[in-house]
């Protein structure tokens, strides 16, 4: 029995003697079944020729990546507050090199989790740093494939995942109905910082954002999901936005680039 993980999506399933049939995740039309087929592995297996690297990204914020890329390649942000660290989103890999290099740097206080896409090997995050809370919106709970008693389901549209962090996580919905995006205060020097996940996409002209329903099949989303997400993060301030991948990052004035590019989607949706 061993928890597999899916290598299009990199979520880890409960413990099993084989492999699902298939990934719920994957066989959803925001995201697909790989070319050659439904794809499994393990940590085991990932631990023998996969490595992570954590680097800094900005005072307080580090990034954590697997090299080669497992799944959807996206990183980890691990951020460093007065009450503990948090980690943003997940990656499948965590090995021991990994947990010491977090362990170092003050360990892992809680995970917050934008939406199912980036639930990975949570689990396994937790259990290595002491059953760690894993903060998930209850909007998402059918997504999870490895259940466990770290994670909490929250509700309603913010929660603190850590007292005394100055940390919010804010529902928007959107890509998913519990999608979340994790406000930072302190964030860019003081100014704020939004950590999105893809909730809130950077898009290659680094200056904007998009939103969609899937991003690898082209499904947009409508009007209504729209103004809700900017609608969500209309109270809180930030100068910069993180996304889900190394570099995706508006560095300045973000708060007025997610507006100015909803109502650039809306006007070429025609709406």
């Amino acid at each position: 029995m061993q928890p597999f993980i899916c290598a299009t999506c990199g979520a880890q399933f409960a413990a099993t003697a084989a492999p699902p049939p298939v990934c719920p995740l994957c066989a959803d039309d925001r995201q697909y079944i790989g070319h050659e087929g439904q794809r499994w592995t393990t940590l085991d297996e990932l631990r023998r020729d996969h490595r992570n690297h954590i680097a800094a990204i900005a005072l307080g914020l580090s990034g954590i990546a697997t090299a080669p890329a497992v799944a959807i390649g996206q990183q980890a942000h691990l951020i460093e507050t007065a009450a503990g660290n948090v980690l943003w989103n997940c990656i499948s890999l965590i090995d021991d090199e990994t947990a010491a290099a977090v362990e170092r740097g003050g360990g892992l206080a809680a995970i917050a989790i934008s939406h199912p896409h980036f639930f990975t090997s949570m689990v396994e995050w937790s259990r290595v740093f002491g059953g760690a809370p894993i903060f998930v919106h209850g909007d998402d709970r059918a997504w999870v494939m490895r259940p466990d008693a770290a994670i909490q389901f929250w509700t309603g549209e913010t929660v603190d995942p850590l007292p005394g962090s100055g940390l919010t996580l804010i529902r928007c919905g959107g890509h998913f109905p519990g999608s979340c995006v994790l406000h930072w205060p302190e964030g860019a020097g003081g100014d704020g910082a939004l950590l999105t996940g893809d909730t809130i996409q950077v898009v290659s002209d680094r200056c904007w954002v998009s939103f969609m329903y899937s991003y690898p099949n082209l499904i947009p989303l409508g009007p209504n999901a729209i103004r809700g997400i900017v609608d969500a993060v209309a109270p809180y301030d930030f100068e910069r936005l993180y996304g889900a991948w190394s570099g995706h990052v508006v560095a300045s004035d973000a708060k007025a680039a997610v507006r100015r590019s909803a109502e650039r989607y809306l006007e070429k949706i025609g709406r």
